[in-house]
């Protein structure tokens, strides 16, 4: 049986790590089975028409050569 598991505390890696060296499980580390959540990030960039981010891109440039 192969599951999927969002860690959300990294010293439960250690326990899942200690399960492997003991053969009761195996981790296989696959990018087919990580999907991405994209809800969570739905509404974290606002809307902008294309000349606006270009304008702020152009500012942000301006700003860094000035330095």
């Amino acid at each position: 049986m192969t599951m999927t598991l969002e860690i959300k505390n990294p010293a439960v890696l250690n326990l899942i790590r200690q399960l492997e060296s003991l053969q009761m499980l195996n981790v296989v580390n696959s990018l087919e089975n990580s999907k991405v959540n994209w809800r969570k990030f739905r509404g974290s960039v606002a809307k902008q028409s294309r000349e606006e981010i270009d304008l702020q891109l152009k500012e942000l440039r301006d700003e860094w050569e000035r330095k």
